[in-house]
Parts: structure tokens; C-alpha cells; sequence
């Protein structure tokens, strides 16, 4: 038997918040209720859930900083918007910042019902084609490799060996409770191994040399992937890769501040603590005082 879809409700009118969730928990729905953006932004770092029915006048924080941080922390959660007091302009705004479908309440339980399924559908072939994506990209990087591989066996037949890393270049790099050892490729957060593809090892590795500044989607699109690309396709494909090394922050070491974005500039590595300057060979004085905008 499938586990049912795990729903959250962001409302904060009590009569809405218990309509809504008497009416998907008799559906079959896992529902949790709350009752503003704080909570749902708690609930967010904290739990996963397949779909967010989400009010935007709320508050406190707005509706609209909500879908926000769904997309950038949760970017598998579906966000169906809810709102009295809706318009042309709040409806464009909401779709191109991801929302699955925009209701107006009051909304009738065969419109909510049928969008509900919709988004759910909807995730679920998103979800399998960005796995099946991710697994050609696998392949294709292993395939890559061994020619790589093939070709330097070759090489190293006819040439002499090249010469050795300076002895000064750092064996691992290390951010706070985060050490990421280059040698072996292997990355550890407080104590804990995560099981990273090449792609994320070499994303998470670049941010941390150049911990604690600021660093664009297109420069990481370049250091992870090789090529160049205009800024909405870096930005599509480095959230994808974020939201990957989120989860697995999350789900292997319990922290799910790994990695922050800066609106409109790029991510940053955020780590567990400050790291001792004197033991971090990646760690620039001059650039303590990023803020984010």
C-alpha cells in the first residue's frame, strides 16, 4: 500500500485551516495545518511534503516569501496558491515563481479536489524525469571518465609521468563542521559521510574553496559542468544540484542549512560554525562581511 501524499495547509484563518484539512484528511491525505509564514517556513526545514495549499495574505511573512523558500528548499513541493483577494498581476506573479495552479476562495470542492490530484500528478512525472535525467548524467560522466582514464593510460606509456601536486596544495578543505577531502573525494558534515555523485561533490567543493563569499549559478555551471550559459538555465540547474545537497545534508547529518542562497547573487557554503582562519586554508579575512541583500 502507497503512503499518502503529505500536505500542508498555510492559512491563517482557523475556519479555512480546518475546512481544508477535514475535507483532504477524509480524502486519504497526510495533512499538516498552520497558521502562518513562520510556521510554514519552521515546517519547511524541518519535514518534506509532496504538496503546500498556501495562503498569500498571511501575517507576518507573506504568502509570497513562502512560495519563495519552497522553491529554494523544497523545490519537489507542489504549491497550489489560495487567496480572497486575488488579481491578474498576483496570479503571474505567483505562476512564475512556481506555483502549480492559483485558486480563489472561496474555491469549491470539486475545483480544489481536481487541482489537488493535478499538482500531485504533475510532481510525480517531474520527479521521475529529473531522476531518470539524473542518471543519464551519471552515466554519461562515467562514460566520460573512462575515456579520460583510457586515454592518460595511454599517454603515460609514451611520456614521462607528470609532475606532482605542489606540496603545499590542501589535501581536503574544510568549512566549519564541513571537510571535503580531494584526494579521496569524499565529503563529511559533522562526523557523517554523505554520498555525493561527482556533480555535487565538485559543486559543494568549489563553494567551500571560495567559502565565505558569494558565488554565481553561472561561475558554479562553469567549475562543475564546463561551459558557459546564459543565467536563467545556471540558475535552473544549480537548484536542482542545491536542493540534491540540501537532502542529503538533511537526511545524513540532520542539518539542513548546508548551503544559502542570496537572492539575485548566487549560494554561499554556510557550514555548522565559524572555522578557526588559522586552520582553514580557503578562508578570505576580507570577505566576513557578506550580507545578503
Amino acid at each position: 500500500m502507497s503512503t499518502p501524499a503529505r500536505i500542508l495547509i498555510v492559512d491563517d484563518e482557523e475556519s479555512i485551516r480546518f475546512s481544508l484539512e477535514d475535507l483532504l484528511a477524509r480524502d486519504g491525505y497526510d495533512i499538516l495545518a498552520v497558521e502562518s509564514g513562520e510556521r510554514a517556513l519552521a515546517s519547511i526545514a524541518n519535514q518534506q511534503f509532496d504538496l503546500a495549499l498556501l495562503d498569500l495574505k498571511l501575517g507576518g511573512i507573506g504568502g509570497m516569501e513562502v512560495l519563495a523558500a519552497f522553491r529554494e528548499q523544497a523545490i519537489d513541493t507542489a504549491v497550489i496558491v489560495l487567496t480572497a483577494h486575488g488579481s491578474l498581476e498576483t496570479a503571474i506573479n505567483a505562476l512564475r515563481h512556481g506555483a502549480h495552479d492559483y485558486l480563489l476562495k472561496p474555491c469549491d470542492v470539486v475545483t480544489l479536489r481536481e487541482s489537488v490530484r493535478a499538482a500531485l500528478k504533475k510532481r510525480e512525472c517531474e520527479r521521475r524525469q529529473r531522476a531518470l535525467l539524473h542518471q543519464v548524467e551519471e552515466s554519461l560522466t562515467a562514460s566520460l571518465e573512462g575515456i579520460r582514464a583510457a586515454a592518460v593510460s595511454g599517454l603515460s606509456r609514451e611520456e614521462p609521468p607528470a609532475p606532482r601536486a605542489a606540496p603545499n596544495a590542501p589535501a581536503s578543505l574544510e568549512w566549519g563542521g564541513l571537510r571535503v577531502d580531494l584526494a579521496q573525494r569524499m565529503v563529511t558534515l559533522a562526523g557523517h559521510v554523505l554520498e555525493l555523485t561527482r556533480t555535487e561533490f565538485d559543486l559543494l567543493a568549489h563553494l567551500v574553496r571560495r567559502a565565505p563569499n558569494v558565488v554565481s549559478a553561472q561561475e558554479l555551471v562553469m567549475e562543475v559542468q564546463g561551459y558557459e550559459c546564459e543565467g536563467f538555465e545556471a540558475g535552473e540547474i544549480v537548484r536542482h544540484l542545491v536542493h540534491r545537497l540540501r537532502q542529503k545534508a538533511r537526511t545524513g547529518a540532520g542539518h539542513s542549512d548546508l548551503i544559502r542562497t542570496v537572492r539575485g547573487v548566487g549560494y554561499a557554503i554556510a557550514g555548522l560554525s565559524r572555522p578557526d582562519p588559522a586552520r582553514n586554508p580557503v578562508h578570505d579575512e576580507k570577505a566576513d562581511h557578506i550580507t545578503e541583500p
